[in-house]
């Protein structure tokens, strides 16, 4: 009975892959319309195609998560759950697309689920941890030298130090996420015409993503910049520092530079946080995240 509820989650996630990899781009000028007539008519046929557009993001990013060890299944119903409220939150007349607005509450979305429903909650306990988490696999396929894509104890210095953790952090982590990934060459089925690595994203945009893109992250930029004119001068100092150069500093080294401790250098980053995120909620952001990102770039 088990094998046989596992087949037939299989073949529906096999159908739906099939069907919204089949799903037209939409352009700009179309997209923006059918978010328009959602939000100002609440045209449900309108959502449902934009919906059905990008409902192909959420298999690309269910299956990026893949290794984790929930179903992928599972993954794209969280995905789709985060493609509808990013529908809802979305406004056009910010001029940025929706398609890269889509793609952070997918993300979102999916790795929320991830946290709540594996062990790690109880690793990733702090947004260094959850970046490691969620960043390791990726970092580790650039940086490692040893045997077979393993870290080297020197690769686990450079891990920590890219991902602002500390060596031993890298190697527990590890742990948790051990085990190979499946193949990107492996077939969905004899039926279907693509395979799994089909469901990523190309590692070289075409001109038209890169144009997007640009354009969304300078609309991004314009909303952070404004958020940041809330803050008083100290806690944009520290925000600065603390995540939009190059050289992100520590605590530790904010508080020496102010003549205080880093625990209060730590309170006053918490409130400017907040208040941040005060604002940007307003254009459907997510602080933490919007900083995590190189909109400084």
């Amino acid at each position: 009975m088990a094998a046989f509820a596992s087949q037939a989650i299989e073949r529906g996630n096999r159908h739906y892959a099939s069907t919204v990899m089949k799903a037209p781009v939409l352009e700009k000028e179309h997209e923006f319309d059918l978010a328009r007539r959602w939000r100002e008519d609440r045209d449900e046929a309108a959502l449902h195609e934009l919906i059905e557009a990008y409902a192909r993001f959420v298999l690309r990013m269910a299956w990026k998560f893949k290794g984790y060890g929930l179903p992928v299944g599972d993954l794209i119903q969280e995905g789709n759950i985060g493609l509808m409220e990013a529908a809802q939150r979305f406004d056009p007349s910010h001029d940025a697309r929706f398609s890269t607005y889509a793609s952070w509450w997918i993300m979102a979305a999916i790795q929320d689920h991830i946290l709540r429903n594996t062990s790690i909650v109880r690793v990733a306990t702090t947004p260094a941890q959850r970046r490691l988490f969620f960043n390791l696999r990726k970092v580790r396929a650039q940086l490692a030298t040893g045997p077979d894509g393993t870290l080297t104890d020197a690769d686990r210095e450079r891990v920590a130090d890219r991902l602002q953790v500390k060596p031993g952090d890298v190697m527990r982590m590890e742990a948790h996420l051990g085990g190979p990934d499946n193949s990107l060459n492996a077939s969905f089925g004899e039926e279907y015409d693509f395979e799994f690595q089909d469901l990523l994203e190309d590692e070289a945009p075409n001109p038209e993503d890169i144009t997007a893109w640009q354009h969304d992250g300078e609309v991004r930029r314009a909303w952070l910049e404004d958020a940041l004119r809330t803050l008083d001068n100290r806690e944009r100092q520290i925000i600065v520092r603390r995540f939009l150069t190059e050289e992100k500093n520590t605590l530790a080294e904010i508080g020496e530079s102010f003549g205080v401790s880093k625990e209060r250098i730590r309170q006053i980053e918490a409130k400017a946080l907040n208040k941040l995120k005060k604002v940007l909620s307003e254009h459907g952001e997510d602080a933490t995240a919007l900083l995590s990102n190189d909109l400084h770039a």
